[in-house]
């Protein structure tokens, strides 16, 4: 089976870059998205094959989640835990015979860090949820994580540590996670590949000098990992500031 996933930084102008191409090209099982940034009625998406299930921020032109699939779901759930991002849209969860498929957009921590406690209270909830989900059968896990958990994981990190996305505590929530069973799915075939992005900030020349981070990720429970084919980041794919990951796995 497929799987992608891509933060396209509002669907409706990714759309207008040539998100249809991407989309029908790679023909996969499941297309996450993040930042999805529109409500319910402002797109039509004609999906032949797909089912769509969207979680719409209450605030307009923020945030946003959904997933395309060719599989029907037993069920579908929306969001995890009783904090304020709950009405922000940020999670879709799909239960399957033998596996879940978990969709999140993480809260930035902000450049000042004034949402760091929040943050890190979700981190709590959501280990809390995948864990309890993983007891029960395999988890997938993807989206924007709004992390680069290792130096590896972005070009400057020496000057960028203790800054949104590289604190010690978010870091450190990912390291928690991974050593509670479950892997990153690029780091298992790729451990030590360098230079290799999903975001790129909007500043003049970073993408092309490839100034990124990898902060979008697909994290699997540990008992599938050897089910893994492949993980790749797809670099060239324009659209949004952030590029899709796609992880081939046979389930």
């Amino acid at each position: 089976m497929k799987f992608i996933s891509w933060n396209v930084n509002g669907l409706r102008a990714c759309v207008k870059k040539g998100f249809l191409d991407y989309f029908n090209e790679m023909n996969a099982d499941f297309f996450s998205l993040q930042e999805t940034k529109l409500q319910e009625g402002q797109i039509d998406l004609q999906l032949d094959g797909y089912y769509q299930f969207w979680n719409y921020a209450e605030k307009k032109g923020y945030s946003g989640t959904a997933i395309f699939t060719k599989h029907k779901p037993l069920s579908v759930s929306y969001g995890v835990g009783e904090h304020e991002s709950q009405s922000e849209g940020r999670i879709i969860t799909l239960e399957y015979e033998n596996f879940y498929v978990v969709n999140v957009y993480t809260p930035n921590s902000q450049r000042d860090l004034a949402r760091l406690p929040l943050r890190l209270q979700w981190e709590d909830e959501l280990s809390d949820y995948l864990t309890h989900l993983d007891k029960k059968k395999p988890v997938i896990y993807c989206g924007d994580l709004n992390v680069a958990h290792e130096e590896i994981d972005l070009k400057n990190p020496k000057s960028n540590i203790g800054n949104s996305g590289f604190t010690i505590e978010e870091r450190g929530k990912m390291s928690n996670l991974l050593s509670s069973g479950f892997v990153d799915s690029f780091r298992y075939l790729y451990p030590e590949q360098k230079d290799t992005y999903t975001w790129w900030s909007y500043m003049s020349k970073v993408r092309e000098r490839n100034i990124g981070w990898r902060i979008d990720y697909f994290i699997l429970s540990n008992r599938i990992a050897p089910n893994l084919i492949d993980s790749q980041i797809h670099c060239d794919v324009m659209g949004s500031d952030h590029c899709p990951v796609c992880i081939e796995v046979s389930l």
